[in-house]
């Protein structure tokens, strides 16, 4: 009797599973994460099911934790979907920040980052001064060895003059031979 009743359709199925008897599938929703944590029922759009799936319950539970739910429902309300998933995540991702860090959270995270990128910006600075400072040694003792004004001497190309400084350096330290065409490393030092 009760399967009979069960097919009819007069009875609620009890799990989402295929039924043998009849050729149907049977569906019951499973309430999405944030409904199952406030217990309450899913109802079909619920605002909350796209963000929390089922199979992600901590997702909800960070946020509801720092935020509440009320807040959440509020912000995703406001927002249009096309940027509620956006919203979903950090505030997510803020809420684990929160949790991590409670004076600071995510602007802890943040302030790391940034002294991070000012180290970089510095470092490459120096470096850009460095290269700089090379290249102007390098011109300097292009001029020295051939008696012309700083000016005239940085117009030419760099290749005219590192092979003019190759060979006086090559003649003038004879103790110290370097075969360009054997050591790669030159090359790139004063390419």
């Amino acid at each position: 009797m009760m399967a009979n009743d069960h097919l009819n359709g007069t009875m609620p199925p009890r799990c989402s599973s295929f039924s043998s008897r009849s050729s149907r599938t049977l569906a019951v929703l499973t309430p999405c994460a944030a409904c199952r944590m406030l217990r309450r029922r899913c109802v079909e759009k619920c605002i909350l099911a796209p963000h929390f799936p089922p199979d992600e319950p901590l997702k909800f539970t960070v946020a509801h934790r720092i935020f509440g739910a009320s807040n959440v429902i509020k912000l995703l309300q406001e927002l249009p979907e096309s940027q509620r998933t956006d919203a979903v995540n950090s505030m997510v991702y803020e809420a684990n920040a929160r949790i991590r860090d409670p004076v600071y959270g995510c602007t802890g995270a943040i302030f790391q980052l940034q002294n991070q990128v000012n180290e970089l910006q510095a470092q490459l600075a120096k470096a850009k001064a460095d290269v700089l400072n090379i290249q102007c040694q390098y011109a300097a003792l292009v001029c020295i060895k051939t008696s012309r004004s700083p000016q005239t001497s940085s117009e030419e190309s760099f290749d005219g003059l590192k092979n003019s400084f190759d060979e006086s350096f090559q003649s003038s330290n004879p103790s110290f031979y370097l075969d360009n065409e054997q050591d790669p490393l030159w090359d790139t030092i004063w390419a």
